[in-house]
């Protein structure tokens, strides 16, 4: 598995690595994973008609290149092979690199290009995003994951009610999300500007795979139950077993003994060796 995350450019520290390089990557990767959440605003703010908003979206991809660049470096000072470190996070190298130009690039109305080469990008970020996140997805962890849905069900929601002009209250978005993220379709209401197009296929391939998560762990707890239920009989049953097993031993001991004491008692009682002549007594 380590192993892949190298190949994907999402490696982190070597563990051989200078311990500097190691304490302040632990804390510097949820950096990096602050930054990569600037990207989803960044990315809608863009999208805005209003000049400000505009100008948003461009400051946050700046703040977002720039604290990547930072991060990056500091850890490939630290670090006893800063080529290896590069090497092993290229991912984050191409995220900076993205964000960069971002910054520079794309007046609106945007080419079909342009619209390919953002949507890719954000799908890079939300990658990252989701790997940095891989340890708390977990099926073992329902309470989390249910918060973590609501949230994502709430800010949808709060998404859908900003980007769709079809959507006129934010209980309108907020069903707009679960309808797209449980991937139900009813009909009754649809994205359709490219801006909440856009958002909802992010919003159903996070919503999906954590939908799903949740769904998994229910049924990890109600198996975790049985299989709760069949350890305690099982101990039991090798408890029994071993209680057997130490009694048939006592009694193979006893009956060994006693076969000895029956083979000792019919050979009679030794006869002492007779003397030969010309021996003093």
């Amino acid at each position: 598995m380590k192993e892949s995350w190298r190949v994907a450019g999402l490696a982190g520290v070597d563990v051989h690595d200078d311990a500097r390089a190691m304490r302040a990557w632990r804390w510097m990767q949820w950096v990096l994973f602050a930054l990569s959440l600037l990207a989803i605003p960044a990315f809608y703010f863009e999208l805005a008609a209003a000049s400000r908003f505009h100008l948003a979206g461009r400051a946050l991809y700046a703040s977002m290149s720039a604290g990547f660049t930072m991060v990056l470096g500091r850890i490939a000072f630290l670090s006893r092979k800063p080529e290896r470190f590069i090497t092993r996070n290229a991912y984050d190298v191409l995220i900076a690199a993205g964000s960069a130009i971002s910054v520079a690039w794309g007046a609106l109305p945007w080419s079909p290009l342009e619209w390919l080469l953002r949507v890719v990008f954000v799908g890079l970020v939300a990658a990252r995003i989701v790997v940095s996140l891989r340890s708390f997805f977990s099926p073992g962890r329902l309470g989390l994951l249910l918060v973590i849905a609501v949230l994502l069900l709430a800010s949808a929601g709060a998404g859908f009610y900003w980007l769709e002009p079809g959507v006129h209250t934010y209980a309108e978005g907020v069903w707009l999300a679960f309808e797209s993220s449980a991937t139900v379709g009813y009909g009754d209401m649809a994205p359709t500007t490219p801006a909440s197009r856009v958002f909802a296929a992010f919003v159903v391939l996070l919503g999906y795979g954590l939908l799903s998560l949740v769904f998994a762990s229910i049924a990890a707890t109600f198996v975790e139950q049985e299989e709760r239920i069949l350890r305690r009989e099982m101990h039991r049953d090798i408890k029994a077993l071993r209680d057997e097993i130490a009694a048939l031993r006592q009694d193979v001991q006893a009956a060994a003994g006693g076969e000895a004491r029956v083979a000792a008692a019919s050979a009679g009682p030794v006869k002492p060796a007779a003397s030969h002549p010309g021996e003093s007594h």
